[in-house]
C-alpha cells in the first residue's frame, strides 16, 4: 500500500499565475491552424496582423492609451530593460542621471546599474520600513541632467504600493520622464496611465493568468525610445522581430478578463491573504509582516520570522505540498538575503528569514487553513534546532 500526495497548495502566484483556460481559448487557434506572419500581406498574414491589432486595443483600452503607445515584448523583463536603457540611450545628450529605487525589480535595477560603464550615474532612492518612497527624497534626488525616474507601482516582494501619482507629479515638475513597473499591479489595481501620470508602463502577461514569455510597454506618445533589437520594422520600428502572435492574443485576452473581474477578485484575495496573515501571526508570537500594512496588494501575505533560514523553511513546506517563495523568484537560490529585505531595514536576525506567500483566485480558505498551520509548525521545528544570533530586536 502506498500513501497518496498531499494535495497541491499554490501560494505563489506573484512569481506566476496558471493558464486561464479561457486565455488558452482565445489562442488555440494562433497555436494551430492560423499560422499567418503579421508582417505577410496574404490573407493568413493580415488575420494574424488583425489578431495582433485586436489586443493592442485590448491592452490599450485597460490603460487608457493609443494603440499605438503600446509596444509588445518577450516580458516585464524586456520592457522594463527597453525603458529604462532606451530612454538613456535616446536622450544621454541632454543628461546621464537616472532616478530608481533601492527595492525595484532586477531588471529595472541591473538595467540602470548597467549603464554606470557609459557614463551614466544612477541614484538609489531609499525606502522606509514599509517600503514606501518619499516623495521629499525623489524631489532631492532631482537634477537638471536627470532624464528618468523609474518607480514601481508595487513591489514584486512586500506587496508595498507607491504613491505614484504623487512621485510622477514630482518628477514631472522637474521636466523628468516617469516609467513604472506594474508587473505585480495589474489586474490588481488600477493601471490607468493618465490616472498613474506615467509615461512608460511595464506588463507581464504571466502574472495575469496569460503565457509566459510576453509583455508589453506603454510608451507615451513624444517620449523617445531607443531600440534595443535590430532587424525588422515591427512595432512601429521600436522592436524588430516576429511578433508572438497566441502569446500576444493570450496577453490581451488575459488583461481585458483580469480589469474586468478586477474589483470583486481583489476583494477575494484580500480575504484571503488576510485570513492567513492572522493565522500565522497568532501561531508565531516572533513574525513581522512586512510591507505596508494598508497600501499592500491584496494578494500578498510578506512574512519575516526571527532567527530560521527561510530556505529551510521553503524546502519543509515544499516536501509537504505547499508552494511559496523566499522573496522574488529569479532571485530564489541566493545565498545573501534579498535587496528589498535589507533597504527595509529590519534587525539582523530577521533578515534571511522572510516569506512571500501570494494568493490567487483559486486559492480556498481550507487551504490558507492548512498552509497556516504548516507554517507555524516548521518555525518552531526550526527555532527548536537553531541558535540565535547574537544582538537584535
Amino acid at each position: 500500500m502506498t500513501l497518496s500526495a498531499p494535495s497541491h497548495i499554490y501560494l505563489d502566484h506573484a512569481a506566476t499565475t496558471p493558464l486561464d483556460p479561457a486565455v488558452f481559448e482565445a489562442m488555440r487557434p494562433y497555436l494551430w491552424s492560423r499560422a499567418g506572419n503579421p508582417s505577410s500581406v496574404h490573407a493568413a498574414g493580415r488575420r494574424a496582423r488583425e489578431a495582433v491589432d485586436t489586443a493592442r486595443e485590448q491592452v490599450a483600452s485597460v490603460l487608457g492609451c493609443k494603440p499605438g503607445e503600446m509596444v509588445f515584448t518577450s516580458g516585464g523583463t524586456e520592457s522594463d530593460n527597453l525603458a529604462v536603457i532606451g530612454v538613456a540611450k535616446a536622450e544621454a545628450e541632454r543628461g546621464r542621471h537616472i532616478v530608481t529605487t533601492a527595492i525595484e525589480h532586477h531588471a529595472v535595477l541591473f538595467a540602470a546599474r548597467s549603464l554606470q560603464a557609459r557614463g551614466f550615474e544612477v541614484t538609489e532612492l531609499p525606502v522606509d520600513q514599509d517600503g514606501r518612497v518619499d516623495p521629499a527624497d525623489l524631489a532631492a534626488a532631482l537634477r537638471a541632467d536627470t532624464i528618468l525616474a523609474s518607480i514601481g507601482l508595487a513591489n514584486n516582494e512586500v506587496g508595498t504600493i507607491q504613491d505614484l501619482a504623487s512621485l510622477a507629479r514630482v518628477a514631472h515638475e522637474a521636466g523628468v520622464c516617469v516609467h513604472t513597473d506594474a508587473v505585480q499591479a495589474a489586474g490588481q489595481l488600477d493601471i490607468s496611465v493618465d490616472q498613474l501620470g506615467v509615461d512608460l508602463l511595464s506588463l507581464s502577461a504571466h502574472k495575469l493568468y496569460g503565457p509566459k514569455g510576453v509583455g508589453a510597454l506603454f510608451v507615451r506618445e513624444g517620449v523617445s525610445v531607443e531600440r534595443r533589437a535590430f532587424g525588422g520594422s515591427q512595432e512601429r520600428d521600436r522592436r524588430a522581430g516576429t511578433e508572438n502572435v497566441p502569446g500576444i492574443v493570450g496577453l490581451g485576452e488575459a488583461v481585458k478578463r483580469a480589469e474586468s473581474d478586477r474589483e470583486r477578485r481583489s476583494a477575494h484575495l484580500r480575504s484571503l491573504s488576510a485570513a492567513l496573515i492572522e493565522r500565522v501571526t497568532a501561531q508565531c508570537p516572533r513574525a513581522r509582516v512586512i510591507g505596508d500594512p494598508k497600501r499592500r496588494l491584496a494578494a500578498f501575505a510578506p512574512f519575516a520570522f526571527a532567527d530560521i533560514d527561510a530556505e529551510s523553511l521553503l524546502i519543509r513546506l515544499d516536501l509537504e505540498g505547499i508552494a511559496v517563495s523566499t522573496g522574488a523568484a529569479c532571485t530564489s537560490g541566493s545565498l545573501e538575503p534579498s535587496h528589498v529585505i535589507q533597504a527595509l531595514g529590519l534587525p539582523d536576525r530577521f533578515l534571511r528569514g522572510s516569506l512571500r506567500c501570494t494568493v490567487g483566485r483559486s486559492t480556498t480558505s481550507e487551504e490558507i487553513a492548512r498552509a497556516a498551520n504548516a507554517i507555524a509548525r516548521h518555525v518552531r521545528a526550526l527555532r527548536a534546532v537553531a541558535t540565535p544570533p547574537a544582538g537584535g530586536a
